[in-house]
This record gives structure tokens, C-alpha cells and sequence, in this order.
């Protein structure tokens, strides 16, 4: 291998951006935080003609004049990073919006190629791109892709490879009409002064980039020699009026170019507007959507089964077989019932896990989960937010974590910060264990409808949170929401596999992480003996009872959670459970002597340690309480504050208690479940 190119991936939201990556790395990808950011990375590597290429997906931007963090992340990555050859995934169904993107890349002046992409979707209009016209018009070149069948890649991966190896292959610029051009040409002078900043920005772009009022070029002029007078020739221009120019006379050279390139079929109602005439119909459209996700629910739980029990066996007899080969008690009981049991008590629960992620990876692909932001808008603005802010509580159904640092897509502040403390209400994946078990324990047939209750529970709780919070400590008026539907996709299993395996990956390194260390801590603490007793280390009188370590903190917590049905082994489960809310299955199963088996567990449970009320208290208890630990340093990273990520741990546990506290002692009195 002779060479190794560093591509960057960049377009506008919503253009198949993530297909595309998908399609040129397959399973090569690394999953990461961009330094000193919570923004997600994405990497991946491959090799084409022994030459390794590596990947950097960016997060999708409209434009190099960014607003959003993430938005900020791609252009600065562009502009100061410099990658080999940049790659602009274009939709090819909306070709002038994306192109003034390219625009700006190609003042920039960095190599570049032009993947239009969803060109299916083009022919499937009837209409038709000549991409060997564009190509010639940009003199840049322009590869037909289709990422979520793979279509195009390898000619894509070809040109890449041929742009790294020539020089910049455009000459072409924009011009602006003489009063800009003249102002242009004035800045560059003065920039010319200063050769270290020129020499790593191009001075027309940065020209361009002052005219326009762009605080990121200001800030890169504050540390040059030249700023001050620079900045004095500024104060004598108009630079709201510049700028409407300079866009006037962006989009009036794209529309140009593409009156050249595209043919157009007579316009009929495509399938994605009839469609949309029913999913985001005013009437229809919130029904449908909470039927998609009750679908999903009832998918998850029901295909799910089969697959838990072979899990189930598979650990049961391992915890078995190894400890009958070890012959010191207390090591063969942390084996079999600390760490097997602990951590086989988590994966039981991974064929759920996967199928609610499978799921939501074909809601994403299809083009689904753009409208749902888009229908929630309006109840949305009701509370003093956007349906923007709905996306991060969506994803919060995978992981609130990477959901929380979703918001970052938000310009405004308040927006941000409020949809950062309501989005942890979103039940993620992490606490479908408990749903599993105790709606399979005690609902049967409705479980799957019980645990699609939880959701929407969580939802509505997250909206009046947020309506509360607009309403008093953070008030101010929402910002608009300007947000594109992309056109419908059939959802490729590739792609939605590929979503569901690395999210899965993540929750099993969680698995074989803290989740383990959890575990193995609630196993040591129930075998410890209590102070004042006269026990011994890990055996069977000590271990689990009120007599171990962990029953004396239980029954130090019990005053606070017998009002909500719960014993003292839930109050000490619910504890470990802010550790990782995987752990509170494994910590019940331990506390009551159930080991890794979950059927066991539900039948102590149904036998009497539970009323089928207190267990739907602590399901709703779990969707609510503070949430993990990861959660709650991302908040703190998010936010930048302790104030406000304790208060949403303090806020959400008093919820989940008021909650809880309602469903057992008004049921208990209605005679509700009993």
C-alpha cells in the first residue's frame, strides 16, 4: 500500500450522507466524540487499488456560514484541517438548494468531487440530471451514486483517488458585480499584508467571509497583523445589504447552472406527497405516528422471545456448570452468581434491545422520523419549543446519551438547554429490561401495550416538563422551525442492520464494562455481612438477606419507598440502577435469590413480593428517576453547569416518586389492579 487519503464527507441534512459513508467503509467504521466536543465522530476506512482511504463523516450543514454546533464542527473541520479530498454528497432531487453549499466549498478551494447522490429517485420522477453537463459547467467531478444500494461507489472511490493526486482541478469563481468585486478585490490587498493568513486561508474566500459578516472570519482577523484596518474599511460598509447580495448572486448562477443540466418530467404528485398527505394530514397524522410506534413495541416484544430463552439457558447452564467446578464457596458464588448471573441478566434482554433498535433504524432510513418532528411542531410550539427539539427525544429511545448531544443541532440556547433537560424522560433502551420483565411478569398478553404506555408516558411527561420550564425559569419565545422532508426511501436491511449493530456494540461494551463492575459490586455487597452480625463471608445465610451489607443500606432506604409498594431490595436495586439501568434487573435478581434466571425472578415476583400495581409504579419510577451516570456527565458537558444537571436529577427522581406514590395509593384505594 503506497498511499493513504484523508476524505471528508459533507452536504446538507438529509441528502443519504450516512448511506453513502455506510456503502465505502461497510463494517470499518469507528464510532468517537470529535476532540474536546460530545458531537459524534464517525470514521471508517478502505482500501481501493492499494490505496487506503479514510473517512470522515461530518455532521450535515447547509452551509460554511454555521450556526449549530455541529454545523460549526463541519466547517471548521473543512476550512482548518484541510482534508485530501472533500466529497459533497448532493441530493439529486433538490440539486439547487444543495449546490450553494458547493458554492462556498469551491471558493474555499479545497479538492473536490460532487456525488449525486439519490439519482434513482430523479429517474423514478421521470426527470432526468446530466451529470457529465454539470460536471463540465463546475469542472468538477460528478459521480451518480445511490449509498443506500451501493450504486456508484467504486466509481465514486475511483475519483477520489484521481482528484488526490492532481492539483485543484477548477479554475472557475463567481463573480459578484463591480461593487462587490471592487470591495473584494480592496480586502484582499490588506489581507496580502499579512502572509501567514493568507497562506492558510485563501484570500478571496476570507474576503468573502468579512463581506458576509461571518463571526468565524472575525474571529481568525482578531489575531492578524492587519485586523485593525481591516476592520475600520468594514465600518464603512453595509454588510447586512453585502450579504443579500452576495446570496442573491449565488442562487442567481446556480439556477443557471441547473437550467442547464436538468430535464423536467410534467410535474405529477409523487409517492412521497401522497403519502404525506396522510402521515402529516392534521387530523390522521399523531394517531398514525402513535401506531407506527405501538407497532414497534409489539414487534420487539413479541418476535423477541424465542431468542431470550435460548439466552437464558445458555447462562443458566454456564452459571451451573462453573459452579460445579470450583470448589471454594465464596469464589464460585461470585462467578456463577456475581458476574455469569450479573451480566447474563443484562444480555437476556439484547434480543429486545436489537429489534427496538432495528426498528427505529427503518423508521430513520425510510424518511419517517423527519415527518415526526414535523407533525409534532405545532403541539411542540404550544410549550415554547420546535419540532426540532422532538428529534433528540426520539433518539432518545436508543440512548439518551448520544440524544442529549443531539441538541447540539439547536441555535438557540434556551431551546437547547430545556430540550437537554427534558430529553432523559425519553425511555431508552437501557431500561426496556425492566418493562420486559415485569409487563411479561404481570400483563401477559398487554405487555407490549403497556410498555408502548411507558413511552408515550415519558413523552408526555418530557412536553409538560418543557411547558413548565418555558413557563418560568427559562422563558423567552421559541425560534422558528425550518426543517426539509427528505423524500420517502424504501428502508435497506443493510443500512438498518448496520445502525442496530453498532448501537447494539455500544450497549455491549456498557455489557462488559460498568455494567460488570455494577454487578459484581451488588454481588459483594449482599454477601458481606452487616455490621453487628455474626455471619460468614458469602454464605447462604448472609447472602442476599437483611443481614448482608446491601439489606442494611435497603433497609435504611425502606421508609422512602414503602409509600410505592417497594421493599427494600427494589429501593437498593433502583440505586445500582443510576449506575447503568441495566444493572436494576440483575441487582433484583440477586437480591431475591434468582440468580440469572428471569423466569425464576418472575415467579418470586407474581408469588407475592410484588402487587402488579407497585410493579407498574416501578416501571413508571424507572422511565423517570435520574437518570445513568454517563447520562449525567453528558448533561454536565452539555450544559456546562452543575445547577442545572442537578436540578434535572432532583426534578425527574421527585417526579418518578409523585408518580409512583399515585399509582399505589390511588390504585390500592380504587381497587385498580389488585
Amino acid at each position: 500500500m503506497t498511499e493513504k487519503i484523508r476524505v471528508a464527507l459533507i452536504g446538507n441534512p438529509n441528502v443519504g450522507k450516512t448511506s453513502v459513508f455506510n456503502a465505502i467503509t461497510g463494517l470499518r467504521q469507528h464510532v468517537g466524540n470529535w476532540p474536546g466536543v460530545t458531537v459524534e465522530k464517525k470514521t471508517g476506512k478502505t482500501v481501493h487499488k492499494e490505496t487506503e482511504l479514510e473517512i470522515i463523516d461530518l455532521p450535515g450543514t447547509y452551509s460554511l456560514a454555521a450556526f449549530s454546533k455541529d454545523e460549526i464542527i463541519a466547517r471548521d473541520y473543512i476550512i482548518d484541517e484541510s482534508p485530501d479530498v472533500v466529497v459533497q454528497v448532493v441530493d439529486a432531487t433538490n440539486l439547487e438548494r444543495n449546490l450553494y453549499l458547493t458554492t462556498q466549498l469551491m471558493e474555499l478551494g479545497p479538492k473536490l468531487v460532487i456525488a449525486l447522490n439519490m439519482s434513482d429517485l430523479v429517474q423514478a420522477k421521470g426527470d432526468r440530471i446530466e451529470a457529465n453537463k454539470l460536471e463540465d459547467l463546475l469542472e468538477v467531478p460528478v459521480i451518480r451514486t445511490v449509498g443506500s444500494q451501493g450504486e456508484g461507489i467504486t466509481n465514486l472511490l475511483e475519483a477520489i483517488v484521481l482528484v488526490a493526486n492532481k492539483s485543484k482541478s477548477y479554475d472557475i469563481e463567481l463573480t459578484y458585480g463591480k461593487e462587490i468585486e471592487d470591495k473584494i478585490a480592496e480586502l484582499q490587498k490588506q489581507l496580502q499584508q499579512d502572509k501567514e493568513l493568507v497562506a492558510k486561508y485563501p484570500s478571496r474566500w476570507f474576503s468573502i467571509k468579512l463581506l458576509e459578516g461571518d463571526d468565524n472570519a472575525q474571529e481568525k482577523l482578531a489575531v492578524s497583523s492587519v485586523a485593525d484596518t481591516i476592520r475600520k474599511k468594514l465600518e464603512t460598509m453595509d454588510i447586512e445589504r453585502l450579504e443579500s447580495h452576495i446570496a442573491d448572486h449565488r442562487y442567481r448562477n446556480i439556477s443557471t447552472v441547473v437550467s442547464q443540466v436538468c430535464n423536467f418530467s410534467k410535474r405529477k404528485m409523487t409517492s412521497s406527497e401522497m403519502i404525506d398527505r396522510v402521515v402529516t394530514h392534521k387530523v390522521l397524522s399523531i394517531p398514525v405516528f402513535l401506531t407506527m410506534l405501538w407497532a414497534a413495541f409489539e414487534v420487539t416484544f413479541s418476535f423477541a422471545t424465542p431468542f431470550m430463552n435460548i439466552i437464558d439457558l445458555g447462562f443458566g447452564w454456564l452459571a451451573g456448570y462453573v459452579g460445579s467446578i470450583i470448589t471454594i464457596p465464596w469464589l464460585s458464588s461470585l462467578i456463577a452468581d456475581g458476574v455469569i448471573a450479573g451480566v447474563g441478566s443484562v444480555l437476556i434482554f439484547l434480543p429486545n434491545i436489537m429489534l427496538l433498535f432495528f426498528m427505529l433504524a427503518l423508521l430513520e432510513d425510510s424518511g419517517y422520523m423527519a415527518r415526526a418532528a414535523f407533525i409534532m411542531d405545532k403541539p411542540m410550539s404550544k410549550i415554547g419549543l420546535h419540532g426540532k427539539s422532538f428529534i433528540p427525544m426520539l433518539m432518545g429511545f436508543g440512548c439518551n446519551v448520544p440524544a442529549i448531544m443531539a441538541t447540539r443541532t439547536i441555535e438557540d440556547k434556551r431551546d437547547r438547554l430545556v430540550t437537554i433537560l427534558i430529553t432523559p424522560f425519553s425511555s431508552c433502551g437501557a431500561r426496556l429490561p425492566v418493562y420486559v420483565l415485569l409487563a411479561g411478569a404481570f400483563f401477559g398478553k398487554s405487555a407490549g401495550s403497556v410498555i408502548f404506555a411507558l413511552y408515550a408516558l415519558g413523552i408526555i411527561v418530557a412536553i409538560l416538563s418543557a411547558k413548565l420550564l418555558r413557563g418560568t425559569v427559562l422563558r423567552g419565545e421559541a425560534s422558528p422551525f425550518i426543517m426539509e422532508l427528505p423524500p420517502y426511501r424504501l428502508p435497506t436491511l443493510k443500512n438498518s442492520f448496520m445502525q442496530m449493530c453498532e448501537r447494539g456494540v455500544i450497549y455491549l461494551r456498557k455489557a462488559g464494562g460498568i455494567i460488570l463492575v455494577g454487578v459484581v459490586s451488588v454481588w459483594l455487597l449482599a454477601a458481606i455481612p452487616a455490621p453487628g452480625t455474626n455471619g460468614v463471608f458469602a454464605s447462604e445465610d448472609i447472602y442476599g438477606t437483611t443481614d448482608s451489607l446491601i439489606g442494611y443500606l435497603g433497609k435504611i432506604l425502606d421508609p422512602l419507598v414503602s409509600p410505592l409498594g417497594f421493599d427494600w431490595r427494589i429501593a437498593v436495586a433502583l440505586i445500582f440502577g443510576f449506575v447503568a439501568k441495566e444493572i436494576v434487573v440483575g441487582s433484583m435478581g440477586t437480591l431475591y435469590g434468582a440468580g440469572e434466571d428471569e423466569e425464576r425472578l418472575s415467579e418470586i415476583l407474581t408469588a407475592g413480593a410484588m402487587s402488579p400495581l407497585a410493579a407498574l409504579g416501578l416501571m413508571v419510577f424507572t422511565l423517570l428517576y435520574v437518570p445513568c451516570i454517563a447520562c449525567i456527565g453528558v448533561i454536565k458537558r452539555e450544559t456546562g453547569s452543575w445547577k442545572w444537571t442537578a436540578f434535572q436529577a432532583v426534578y425527574g427522581t421527585g417526579i418518578a416518586w409523585l408518580f409512583a406514590f399515585i399509582i399505589y395509593q390511588v390504585g390500592s384505594r380504587i381497587g385498580f389492579l389488585t
